[in-house]
């Protein structure tokens, strides 16, 4: 099992008081029938078939999380430093498990750990109106919004309090662009919505590897990459503009040559306009928290990455090096890039290595 971080009586007994203190509202989903929510623990479960992507799921594994029910005094979120300036994230935290979510140091700022992230739940039930006063502003200029930045719109709470869609209604009402950046293939209920913003909207869908036995290892809460495949198909048929991320790429897991080349052509046969790739940052608390969970999973690359993320978050400036250059083939190959000059690095189809 992996550890806990340490905390006291005192700390545990404040965390539960201020859970507490705020609406509390505990369900349990039929589909739910362990005992307790373990996702670093390989699960056997088949994926459901792809012509099932629209129905909301919650893996037999996980046990059902709390979901805090909260009031927001603000809708959208002012960012510096990304490519966008305004992010809205309809709850705080994500079922979906990835350990390697950079947003689960978010948790800390409600007194709780990076591991409960997949567990406690905030939903902002008023969001969709504060967001419509928002948008109604006259000082309100249009910007583009990113949607799906600390947490995925789509994961299966979405399915019962539908805050998403309610944000999306009123992006087309105001005409106001947005992008949306999500696992959940739950989106597709939303094609409606999403072919009236036309234009407006963009859909990028995050899909890290082709080998379900491994996202369901890396993801156990998200729903298996043939679904989420089907999910850009249907997207991109409907003439809504979808991309890929390929976000994060994890060393030594998903960054062989065979298997990079493979998932770009799937991306393109699916209908992605575009595919981008970024390697695994581990900021603050989800550096130890991820490294826990590599070790119960992937203990041959504990001390690899140990090394390799030694001095940042960021992975080594030569493996960024030689992961763009693998990438810039991968592109090419599946028609989505012009010819790049021939790459240096290693034999073809050799996992990337962290620097010694």
């Amino acid at each position: 099992m992996v550890p806990r971080p340490q905390a006291t009586r005192s700390t545990l007994r404040q965390n539960e008081a201020r859970v507490l203190r705020t609406r509390m509202v505990s369900r349990t989903d039929r589909a739910c029938k362990q005992p307790a929510f373990r996702p670093w623990l390989s699960v056997l479960a088949q994926p459901a078939p792809v012509d099932r992507i629209e129905q909301t799921f919650y893996p037999e594994v996980m046990a059902p999380p709390r979901y805090v029910e909260t009031l927001c005094q603000s809708a959208l979120n002012r960012v510096q430093g990304m490519p966008f300036r305004w992010s809205l994230n309809p709850y705080g935290g994500c079922r979906h498990g990835c350990g390697y979510c950079y947003a689960r140091r978010y948790h800390e700022w409600h007194g709780l750990t990076a591991g409960d992230f997949d567990r406690v739940l905030f939903v902002k039930t008023n969001v969709a109106q504060v967001l419509r006063r928002e948008l109604g502003r006259r000082s309100w200029r249009r910007e583009s919004v990113a949607l799906g930045t600390a947490t995925d719109p789509y994961q299966p709470a979405e399915g019962r309090y539908r805050l998403t869609r309610a944000c999306l209604e009123a992006f087309r009402d105001y005409a106001s662009p947005v992008g949306i950046t999500t696992k959940g293939t739950l989106i597709v209920r939303d094609l409606d919505v999403l072919r009236d913003l036309d234009s407006l909207v963009e859909v990028h869908i995050s899909v890290i590897t082709l080998d379900s036995a491994l996202a369901w290892r890396l993801e156990p809460g998200a729903p298996a990459p043939a679904r989420r495949l089907a999910a850009v198909e249907r997207l991109a048929a409907a003439g809504v503009a979808c991309s890929v991320f390929i976000a994060p790429v994890l060393p030594g897991l998903t960054d062989g040559e065979q298997a990079l080349r493979e998932l770009f052509r799937a991306c393109a046969q699916a209908g992605a306009r575009a595919v981008h790739v970024m390697p695994l940052r581990l900021q603050g608390s989800v550096k130890p928290y991820f490294l826990a969970r590599l070790q119960a999973e992937f203990p041959h690359l504990v001390a690899a990455y140990r090394r390799g993320y030694a001095q940042g978050s960021e992975a080594p400036a030569e493996y960024r090096q030689r992961l763009r250059e693998r990438v810039t083939v991968a592109k090419v190959l599946a028609g989505l890039a012009a010819p790049p000059p021939r790459p240096a690095g290693p034999r073809p189809g050799q996992q990337l290595a962290l620097p010694e």
